[in-house]
């Protein structure tokens, strides 16, 4: 081969190469400015419609009692535009607005909002939560019933459209498989509970999950067959039902496995030694007794997560982060505007909710703990601290009540 020849064949690699390189680059071209199709379009709505913000509407496609007492009611909820729903982190709740009868109120009706766990684990088509139903305490009969929870109870059946906001909350499971979960559920606070189990379950397989639910029998135990099914299919999965009060029909050993009630001494008891990620959701007496005696016995803060009813949460997350009692109450007059009432805050209360309400300042509330946002009013004057920072967001100017409590006198629009 002549040098004329080599150079001849080495101009042609490099000609053959430069048109590859640009016939490439301009498919690439042609491929990012061709139209979008009807498929491409509909996946870019469904993707941009899977969360959102404000109401979307949601119809009920189901109801299903989830206890024998049948007072635990699931309610399965499909978006009404079809469009595909974004996963969210297990133990987070929605926010409801529902129309409830309110004979005091113009045209019969008013609205309220209130907050409730999913208690499923994410899919893309559809919500189930569980909701209990809420009578007056047998010692307090004079006591309305819970008025959101019978409403839903009663009122609301398949077919049903209801408005619900875009899953939140910051009490959720954690993506560490190798660290053991324990799930500690009491009353209707199994519902994040089952959330984070079933995602566990099928996520983290591997993972090894503790269920400590506890309950007064069998009779009033939810998802009672789906959790022993769990169980006996899932080697990871450890359940232990605790009655307090077993019925004359329940059998240890085969409906629950302790009697008595969920406390630190019965998860030291049965518990493997090794660190543990701990999610804590029920009563308040429960909850200040298991968060604070999980410090105690030196679980790290990082490891304990936790979500109560009501005001439980501010005392219990004070106690954790202080390690020790409340400082002293500092006294701040308190002017609620519009009830022309001014009240002095000597730390008594939980939160600026239960003082308005030990006073009988009128106040709206809903879900007690930060989330939903109802008892938000405007802070004309002063400043309000949190021990924790709301899941609802707060508006610049304005304030919440049930999880308040004041930095310093303060006026406010209520």
């Amino acid at each position: 081969m002549t040098a004329l020849q080599l150079l001849a064949y080495i101009c042609a690699a490099l000609l053959l190469q430069l048109a590859v390189g640009v016939g490439a680059g301009f498919w690439r071209l042609r491929k990012a400015a061709k139209p979008l199709s009807a498929d491409d379009d509909s996946q870019a709505r469904s993707a941009s419609t899977a969360a959102w913000s404000g109401w979307r509407e949601f119809r009920v496609v189901r109801r299903e009692y989830e206890d024998a007492l049948r007072s635990q009611c699931s309610f399965y909820l499909a978006p009404l535009d079809g469009a595909p729903l974004a996963p969210f982190k297990p133990g987070q709740f929605l926010t409801f607005s529902l129309e409830v009868a309110d004979g005091s109120s113009p045209g019969g009706r008013r609205a309220i909002t209130r907050c409730y766990s999913l208690s499923e684990r994410p899919d893309p088509t559809g919500y189930r939560i569980t909701v209990k139903r809420v009578l007056a305490p047998p010692d307090r009969p004079e006591l309305p019933a819970g008025l959101s929870s019978n409403h839903l109870h009663d009122q609301v059946q398949p077919g049903q459209v209801l408005k619900v906001r875009a899953p939140s909350g910051h009490f959720h499971i954690d993506a560490e498989p190798e660290v053991p979960a324990v799930l500690i559920g009491g009353g209707i606070g199994i519902t994040p509970m089952a959330s984070m189990l079933r995602w566990c379950l099928a996520e983290q397989p591997s993972r090894a999950v503790h269920l400590y639910y506890g309950v007064r029998h069998s009779a009033e135990q939810a998802f009672k067959q789906q959790l022993e099914e769990l169980a006996r299919v899932h080697p990871n999965f450890h359940l232990n039902v605790v009655y307090s009060r077993p019925g004359s029909s329940d059998v240890a050993g085969h409906d629950y496995q302790h009697q008595g009630h969920v406390d630190v001494e019965l998860l030291r008891r049965t518990l493997p030694h090794g660190r543990h990620h701990f999610y804590v959701c029920g009563p308040a007496p429960m909850m200040e007794s298991i968060v604070a005696g999980l410090a105690q016995w030196g679980v790290p803060r990082q490891d304990i997560h936790f979500e109560a009813f009501g005001p439980a949460t501010v005392r219990s997350e004070a106690a954790l982060s202080s390690g020790a009692g409340s400082p002293a109450a500092v006294a701040f007059d308190v002017h609620f505007q519009r009830s022309g009432r001014t009240l002095v805050w000597d730390g008594q209360d939980a939160n600026l909710l239960e003082l308005a309400e030990r006073h009988a300042v009128e106040v709206e509330s809903g879900c007690r703990s930060g989330s939903c946002g109802s008892c938000e009013v405007k802070l004309l004057s002063g400043s309000v601290r949190y021990a924790q920072v709301p899941d609802h967001d707060v508006a610049p100017g304005r304030c919440l009540l049930c999880v308040g409590t004041p930095g310093s006198a303060l006026v406010l629009e209520a």
